[in-house]
Order: C-alpha cells, then sequence, then structure tokens
C-alpha cells in the first residue's frame, strides 16, 4: 500500500526539474560570474588563487575547482599554464536574473544537456517521421518565424517546435524528458531570444536560419546532417548567453 507520503511524492515528480536543487559548485560558479558580469573582475584580468577563492567563499578547493571547470567548460574564463586562470570574456548581465529559480550554472548546464538531448531526437526524427509529423514541424516553424515577424520573442513558438522534432523521433522519451525540463528550457529561449530581440535584427535572421537548416536536414531524412544542425543551434544560442555568439 501506498503512504500518503509516497504518494505526494509521486505527484510532485512531473512538474519537478532535477536541475532544481544547485550544487555548491553552481552558488560558487554564479558568484564568480557576477563579479565578471559587474566588472569587478575584467575581460583579460586574473582571477583569484583557488585558496583565495576557499577563504572568499569559505567553501573546500574541490568545490571551487568544479566551479572553475565549468567556467572553462561555458568559456568565460581560461587557464594558461603556470600562470592561473583569466576572465576570457563577460557573459550577458541577463545571465543572473534568474536567481533561485533557475541560476547562471543550471541554465547553461541545461544547454548542454539538450545539446545532447535535441541533437539525436532530431537526427532518428530524420530517419523515422511520417508526412503528418513533417506537417506538424513545418507549422511550428511557420509560427516561429511568424511570432518574429509581428516582433514578439516567440518562445512558446520555438518551445513547439523543438517539441513537434521531438515527437518526430519515435521515442516518447525524448518528449518526456524535455516535459520533465519545461521551465529550464522556457528560461533558456526566453533569455536566447530576449538577446536577440534586444540587439540586430540580422540575429532573427540567423535563428530562422538555424531552424530551416534543422527542418531541411530531417526533410531530406538526413540524420547525420540533422544532428550537426541542431546541436548547432543549441550551441549558437548558448554562445550567444555567454557573450559569445553571433
Amino acid at each position: 500500500m501506498t503512504s500518503k507520503s509516497e504518494a505526494a511524492a509521486g505527484e510532485a515528480w512531473p512538474h519537478r526539474s532535477p536541475l532544481r536543487a544547485p550544487k555548491l559548485g553552481d552558488r560558487v560558479y554564479e558568484q564568480i560570474v557576477e563579479r565578471i558580469v559587474a566588472g569587478t573582475l575584467a575581460e583579460g584580468d586574473r582571477l583569484p588563487s583557488e585558496h583565495e577563492f576557499c577563504r572568499m567563499f569559505e567553501v573546500s578547493r574541490p568545490v571551487v575547482r568544479e566551479a572553475l571547470a565549468r567556467l572553462r567548460a561555458d568559456g568565460i574564463i581560461e587557464s594558461r599554464q603556470g600562470s592561473g586562470s583569466y576572465v576570457r570574456r563577460r557573459p550577458v548581465r541577463d545571465l543572473l536574473q534568474y536567481g533561485e529559480a533557475s541560476n547562471a550554472a543550471q541554465l547553461l548546464r541545461c544547454f548542454e544537456f539538450r545539446l545532447a538531448l535535441e541533437g539525436e531526437a532530431a537526427a532518428l526524427a530524420a530517419v523515422r517521421h511520417d508526412s503528418a509529423e513533417m506537417r506538424a514541424m513545418k507549422k511550428a516553424n511557420e509560427a516561429c518565424n511568424e511570432a518574429a515577424m509581428k516582433g514578439r520573442l516567440g518562445k512558446q513558438e520555438d518551445l513547439d517546435f523543438h517539441m513537434a522534432i521531438a515527437m518526430a523521433s519515435g521515442n516518447s522519451l525524448f518528449p518526456d524528458t524535455m516535459e520533465l525540463l519545461h521551465d529550464d528550457i522556457q528560461n533558456g529561449m526566453d533569455m536566447a531570444r530576449s538577446l536577440i530581440k534586444a540587439e540586430r535584427k540580422d540575429r532573427v535572421v540567423i535563428l530562422k536560419q538555424e531552424h530551416a537548416m534543422v527542418l531541411a536536414a530531417i526533410e531530406d531524412r538526413d540524420p547525420d546532417r540533422a544532428r550537426v544542425a541542431m546541436r548547432a543551434h543549441l550551441g549558437n544560442a548558448q554562445r550567444r548567453i555567454v557573450g559569445n555568439g553571433s
């Protein structure tokens, strides 16, 4: 017999993202990013040593190393042999706007996960889609383009496009996983599209081209091209957020 606590946990699970509990390393990551965004640490500046960070944040060296490793992976800092770590680029200020609900490290980790998840979903969709699923993907893409023409962010339309591709993969675990990550995915789309809208109009054209390349590869039933196109699309969105995107 299921206990009340087990039942409650079961009800809560579909609505709780696995990215909801920030690790200590994520919090250190975010505090370093805050200093870089604010200009306290400028591009080209040498970061404090691991020992100094440990004392500053009152954490252990493994926690600091985890945070620095993630900053390197995101292209925000770089390490120089025998010299230390330096600020490579300054992320966009909006990276920190989500606070506790979805902090900076979690948001970028979600993009990292989506590269693997949706790249493979697109490859499978290229092989398995039927005519109805192709129409659904095209319709979702048209809605994205229409939203852009009307000057709207279109994050729901964007999500619908990615979900249509996941559905066409023929494996329900792809859309189910995306649904589980719904809030984190929407936060990332919101930020990426806000940046595009706030800056050059040609970035909207670039986004449309990226979607078109994914769609064309799927329609041509070319799984390798579809995987590469989807990964490039998501990778570009991630790079725009950390200040290194077209």
